[in-house]
């Protein structure tokens, strides 16, 4: 233990003793119902090097146990979660919250000079309310567009997966299903997030976490000014079924009077019409990649004229009701239907009208060289032709009368027919 001799023995009254830890919501775990366990001054904080209580549980199902790393004294000092050390307002790595807030704290590295630091910040610490942080986290100003543009909005549990079965993935694993880690391919040695040091993200340097997010922010999206000065009306989109009119107009007020609010339920989004252009602009400048109500991160984006819509859709060949007709080649132009029913034509496909009859059950030869099977019931005789017993044969198609139509199962003289049906005695 690297604490000092007045640390370790005459300050014992000083070591940490709580109830609860400091935990953000993806290290306490989707379950509302946890046990926990608690072992007082089980290990030294891995800042300060003091004794603490140490809390281990286990935060869902198929998840790894997880323990508090840090004393709760570091955790207040910096404001983040005693477990995975990420801010507990916007849940990103210190060194990104410290360059959104323009922040430099300047933790001592050194045993004694740390001690001293740290007594100092647990005296300022009793003497606040507890809901504020302490230091110059404290003094820094309360919001950055650039962390709400990065903020967690939802707890992420993936991070609380088992680690890789280091046997499986040497081939060794005998435990199959019942192993309690993960058994997947690793991922590249050479990435950095793969190095990732508990001390380095406390004090804000060469965290990869930190670096990627900072990245990531350079290049996010930014949202255009329309030309159309007559736009005065903003998109909003992924409300979802919780977020109502009011929200959006407790919102949205304080940029600009607003005329009209319309949600639409079913694509959940919604369209808010200021009444002049620059609450409009104002209002999009503001909440753009930055707008979160009851938890969820909503999109904004200008709205469109009706003139330019209009003009997209006749491009588009989309109807006023947003239907969208393909057209088909080779199709002809169809008249329109008639007005009424009894003096109009039905030729509504332009055709020759012709005057000869409907011939039916009109054969066609089959092709030269080709013999064509006989239809069913018309084979070959079953009985000689010189039999007295055999039935009379049906007459060919060419000698039967237009528009009759011969059925087997209904010849009255054919085997197994009875004469009930056919008007017989």
């Amino acid at each position: 233990m690297a604490t000092s001799l007045g640390s370790n023995t005459y300050n014992r009254q000083n070591w940490e003793d709580s109830d609860f830890p400091i935990l953000c919501q993806t290290c306490l775990g989707e379950n509302p119902y946890i046990r926990m366990t608690k072992e007082k001054f089980g290990k030294e904080c891995k800042i300060c090097a003091r004794p603490f209580t140490v809390f281990r549980w286990c935060p869902g199902v198929r998840m790894r146990f997880k323990k508090t790393e840090v004393c709760q004294t570091c955790s207040k000092m910096k404001n983040v979660c005693q477990t995975c050390l990420l801010d507990l307002e916007y849940g990103l790595p210190i060194q990104v919250r410290d360059t959104g807030l323009s922040v430099k704290d300047e933790v001592p590295r050194s045993d004694v000079n740390k001690e001293y630091y740290t007594q100092n910040m647990e005296r300022e610490i009793a003497n606040s309310d507890g809901t504020r942080p302490v230091g110059l986290l404290g003094k820094a100003p309360s919001s950055s567009d650039m962390l709400l543009k990065l903020a967690r909005t939802t707890p992420y549990y993936k991070r609380n997966r088992p680690h890789i079965c280091s046997f499986w993935v040497k081939g060794e694993c005998k435990r199959g299903e019942e192993c309690p880690y993960r058994h997947e391919k690793p991922t590249d040695p050479d990435d950095p997030l793969a190095d990732q040091n508990i001390k380095d993200r406390f004090y804000g340097i060469n965290d990869p976490v930190a670096d990627k997010l900072l990245k990531r922010a350079t290049t996010m999206p930014r949202l255009d000014i329309p030309e159309d000065k007559s736009i005065t009306t903003l998109y909003i989109g992924g409300l979802g079924e919780d977020v109502t009119d009011s929200e959006l107009r407790n919102h949205f007020y304080q940029f600009g009077e607003i005329r009209t609010i319309t949600i639409v339920q079913r694509q959940q989004c919604a369209f808010i019409q200021f009444a002049t252009r620059q609450a409009a602009e104002t209002a999009a400048e503001k909440s753009f990649n930055k707008l979160i109500i009851n938890g969820r991160r909503l999109n904004v984006k200008w709205g469109r004229s009706q003139a330019a819509r209009g003009k997209e859709n006749e491009k588009d060949g989309v109807t006023e009701s947003g239907i969208r007709l393909e057209p088909v080649p080779g199709l002809p132009a169809l008249p329109l239907p008639p007005v009424s029913d009894e003096d109009a034509p039905t030729n509504y496909f332009n055709l020759v009208p012709t005057n000869s009859p409907a011939v039916m059950n009109l054969g066609l030869p089959p092709p030269p060289g080709v013999a064509m099977p006989p239809p069913p019931g018309f084979g070959p005789p079953m009985f000689h032709a010189m039999d007295p017993m055999a039935p009379p044969m049906p007459p060919p198609m060419a000698m039967r009368p237009p528009g009759q139509v011969h059925y087997p199962s209904q010849d009255p003289q054919r085997m197994g027919a009875h004469a009930s049906r056919h008007g017989g005695p």
